[in-house]
């Protein structure tokens, strides 16, 4: 059972029930497996009665409590927080958390940009640290019309590190939300949006390096987006003026869905092409795949700190195969790569697509 917040299945161990936090490996190696340690432990005991210890921070379990707030959701709190502390104060927590959750230390950090950002985030974390909530998350269905399976994939985010993205499929569109989030982007916000009926030409490999070639692509591509939609509002004013035949509007709807799934089914296995990101784009793992299957326009939500003035920017969703796949942010001329978690999480599939899509709506309305 998935619950957000890195995120936490619950296991059921003998009379123990164990919440473990998943985390990415360290940056950039994101074909590394999850990490997981402990975060609280549940001892069931005879009639009906169990005690909750924490477990997070370096000085083993302690003395917690968890309360269920309503379906889906429950919290935990620790009422010996001192067992969080270290004795070297803030700075040995901070070098503490650097090393654990990096993989790095303040000297390897030195450029004052990234220093912001993980400074940024160690406070945004570890404020939080003394009472957690948790909602559930479903993994996301999946349909023979799917141009990979959906899931959990770790990707890169530049100085913010690495974050868990599920990637979920919705008609001629591909969105991938955020599970952990950073100070810019929260978790539960949709990082990426691919448009499926959009697959982007990429051009041979020298022309590729020329940013300004790939820019006049996606450009072109956006604009042809643009136009497409106001084509398709105006022709939805008209219709609402109009009496509608149901049989018709029924007949159009159900061929126009029938076309856009036969056209990604055959787009789903391409031959391979080269792929070099162009000069000037910016990649925290140099060690991408350097062929990939079919490209397609999408959008990237960037932000300022503390999710201020949010807005989507043209990208180049790029599938490299069946557990791969990168974003170019346009704008930001930097690139994300993402790879598969494997993990085999037990009863997290979504019982429907209605469910996955309320799950979604409740994950961002908490973000927000």
């Amino acid at each position: 059972i998935l619950w957000v917040l890195c995120p936490v299945p619950l296991q059921v161990d003998g009379l123990f029930i164990i919440g473990w936090m998943y985390l990415p490996p360290h940056d950039p190696h994101v074909d590394d497996p999850m990490r997981f340690k402990p975060l609280f432990r549940i001892h069931l005991m005879e009639r009906k009665s169990a005690t909750v210890e924490c477990m997070y921070g370096h000085k083993g379990p302690h003395n917690g409590h968890i309360q269920i707030v309503k379906k889906d959701e429950f919290s935990t709190k620790c009422n010996q927080t001192d067992h969080h502390r270290m004795s070297g104060g803030r700075q040995e927590e901070f070098r503490t958390w650097l090393r654990e959750e990096w993989g790095r230390t303040l000297e390897d950090i030195f450029h004052e940009h990234m220093q912001e950002l993980i400074l940024m985030k160690f406070i945004y974390t570890s404020q939080y640290d003394n009472c957690l909530t948790y909602r559930r998350i479903y993994l996301p269905p999946s349909s023979p019309q799917d141009l990979i399976q959906p899931g959990l994939f770790k990707g890169t985010y530049g100085s913010h590190g690495l974050e868990i993205v599920m990637l979920s499929f919705h008609g001629s569109k591909a969105k991938g939300t955020k599970i952990t989030g950073d100070p810019n982007i929260p978790a539960g916000q949709q990082t990426v949006e691919i448009d499926l009926a959009h697959p982007l030409q990429l051009p041979d490999i020298e022309t590729l390096r020329d940013f300004s070639e790939l820019s006049r692509i996606v450009l072109e591509a956006q604009e042809r987006v643009r136009r497409e939609e106001q084509q398709q509002e105006e022709h939805s004013q008209q219709a609402a003026s109009q009496p509608a035949s149901p049989l018709a509007g029924e007949g159009a709807e159900g061929e126009e869905t029938a076309a856009g799934a036969e056209g990604m089914t055959q787009e789903k296995a391409p031959a391979s092409q080269p792929f070099v990101l162009p000069m000037g784009v910016i990649s925290r793992n140099e060690d991408y795949p350097r062929t990939c299957r079919i490209c397609f326009y999408g959008t990237g939500l960037i932000a300022g700190h503390g999710f201020t003035s949010p807005e989507r920017t043209p990208g180049v969703f790029v599938l490299f195969d069946d557990d791969r796949f990168g974003f170019i942010w346009l704008e930001l001329k930097s690139f994300s790569l993402y790879s598969r978690i494997k993990v085999p999480f037990q009863n997290a599939q979504a019982p429907s697509r209605e469910a996955f899509d309320e799950m979604l709506k409740n994950i961002q309305s908490l973000a927000t």
